[in-house]
């Protein structure tokens, strides 16, 4: 690999999965969601029954601060609810309500249906390449 390609390899990445979340957010808006909204729903619907405001900031990828206001609006809109943890009585929970899980269900579809449109025509062997790859360098950047 020439020594250019490797300089703008994160780069490249960096750029498709802006772009990719782009797509989706415009296949996306006609469900009412903004972004940050839709990738707190899919993140508190991968965690299961509820996970604590600190970790649902770190998967999300914001200050707690700010997930907070999110939550709120969240909360008002009928999509996700909070609770006192059962483990910890200074923290709480945040749990996706029904409304919430009838549209998680829905975002997963168009999520669905945009990697069909990306990634369907893409041999098995290169797909499998490119996502070992992906994990290579997820885990080594995750034990720097």
């Amino acid at each position: 690999m020439t020594t250019e390609a490797i300089e703008n390899f994160g780069a490249l990445l960096a750029e498709t999965a802006r772009i990719w979340r782009t797509k989706l957010d415009q296949r996306l808006r006609p469900l009412g969601l903004s972004q940050a909204k839709w990738v707190v729903l899919l993140q508190l619907s991968k965690a299961g029954n509820g996970i604590n405001q600190k970790e649902l900031a770190q998967r999300v990828g914001i200050e707690g601060p700010t997930l907070v206001g999110l939550l709120d609006r969240l909360g008002a809109d009928g999509l996700v609810e909070r609770r006192e943890s059962a483990t910890d009585r200074r923290s709480k929970t945040v749990h996706l309500t029904a409304k919430a899980e009838a549209i998680t269900r829905r975002i997963a579809e168009v999520a669905r249906g945009l990697r069909n449109d990306l990634l369907g025509d893409i041999d098995a062997e290169t797909m499998q390449q490119c996502r070992q790859t992906l994990e290579q360098l997820k885990q080594r950047l995750e034990h720097l």
